[in-house]
């Protein structure tokens, strides 16, 4: 970018048209250390402590917070009512989230969290902006020394060179209108987590507990016990292969956190190739898929019923054919429960050396688990569950728009 051309951004608002000037962020924001609490004397009560697990990916400065009862820290490591805050250690480098009001009088900044503290003329802000742009991440990735606990000074993070708006009042513009969009974004984070939370929670009163044959919650008109079914009476290991070339690499299916399954190209950091696939699964509409390795949170693996296209997967993943009348997406759900999923695999499973999970098509469908008699039952189910599956996508894709539609404005401005 030519510096004639770096002085205008590609988007501004209106009434501003004078050239922007180059800073580094020492000279407009420094970035202030913490003190190094002692973890001994932390307490349940008292001056709450933003420590690194307090950085929230969300973009907020919340959790669980560790208290602090010296007061001869006050005046030095006091963070202001809106603040923003670096996360310096391996595991999180680079995170940077805004303290807003807080219920506290004052809140303690600890060792590895860095604060931004703004000079008089520049609107504070406009500051909690650039340092969460792509721009601050570029040059902060630049400088990191790499290692078990990648580290940078706050001298080179002062470093930082930014183009900024020599007015106050273009300055203000800027962090008034990135504020309502993070507002904004934070609100359909929240109302996200409240839904998948609503989910999990009619997941576990929908199905009977253990010990039970009838669910907390039912529809009306249902009142027989479940039964308890092995899953091989319900289900057989499918023999379907991609050996005659009908499937490519475009048809390869992943299982994935969320509820269906979605295309990918790469498993375990490899490619797929045209030979590769010939020895991939055939998974038709409505068989059932056990991924048989560990995802985040899910050490054993998951379980999804294929609700879309027919594809291919992995010869890694198990595939089942219903063999009686069942609506197999309840099955999905009944393993979307984590403790229902553990409690069934858990006398099943041995974690290999690869970390994959040991078993076979066929021990997998020994394990006994409780569905309704009654299809009509399960598909009721089903559906009411569907409904908070389609509201769910929604707002993941509102909330993806959003941070994609701010990261494009942020690019605009200061890169």
């Amino acid at each position: 970018m030519k510096d004639n051309q770096a002085k205008y951004p590609q988007l501004r608002f209106k009434g501003f048209t004078d050239p922007w000037e180059q800073r580094k962020l020492g000279d407009i924001a420094p970035l202030r250390g913490g003190f190094a609490f002692k973890s001994s004397k932390f307490r349940n009560t008292g001056v709450p402590i933003v420590r690194i697990s307090n950085i929230l990916s969300s973009g907020e400065v919340g959790g669980d917070f560790a208290y602090y009862d010296e007061q001869d820290k006050d005046d030095k490591y006091i963070l202001p009512d809106k603040s923003a805050v670096l996360a310096m250690s391996g595991a999180t480098t680079g995170k940077v989230s805004i303290l807003s009001q807080t219920d506290y009088d004052k809140v303690y900044q600890n060792q590895r969290v860095g604060y931004f503290q703004s000079v008089d003329y520049i609107d504070y802000g406009f500051i909690s902006t650039i340092v969460r742009s792509e721009l601050f991440m570029m040059q902060l990735e630049s400088v990191l020394v790499s290692g078990a606990q990648p580290n940078v000074s706050s001298k080179e993070i002062d470093s930082f060179n930014f183009m900024i708006p020599i007015l106050v009042q273009e300055q203000q513009k800027i962090g008034s209108f990135f504020k309502q969009l993070d507002d904004t974004i934070a609100l359909h984070q929240r109302k996200l987590a409240k839904l998948k939370e609503l989910k999990q929670g009619y997941l576990q009163k929908l199905f009977p507990k253990n010990g039970s044959k009838f669910p907390q919650l039912r529809f009306a008109g249902f009142a027989d016990a479940w039964e308890q079914r092995k899953l091989g009476e319900l289900f057989k290991p499918s023999r379907n292969k991609n050996n005659n070339d009908l499937y490519n690499q475009k048809d390869i299916l992943a299982a994935s956190l969320g509820t269906e399954l979605i295309p990918k190209r790469t498993f375990f950091g490899l490619k797929s190739t045209k030979e590769s696939v010939k020895n991939y699964r055939v998974v038709k509409h409505g068989d059932l898929i056990y991924t048989k390795s560990p995802i985040k949170g899910f050490p054993n693996g998951i379980v999804r019923t294929n609700k879309g296209n027919v594809g291919i997967v992995p010869s890694l993943y198990c595939v089942y054919q219903a063999q009686k009348e069942i609506n197999t997406s309840i099955i999905q759900l009944y393993f979307e429960d984590k403790n229902r999923l553990d409690f069934y695999l858990f006398p099943l499973v041995n974690v290999g050396a690869r970390n994959n999970v040991n078993i076979t098509d066929l021990e997998f469908l020994e394990g006994i688990i409780k569905i309704p008699k009654s299809i009509e039952e399960q598909k009721k189910i089903v559906d009411f569950i569907e409904h908070f599956n389609k509201a769910i996508t929604l707002h993941q894709r509102k909330l993806e728009k959003l941070q994609e539609l701010k990261k494009g404005y942020l690019q605009k401005m200061f890169c």
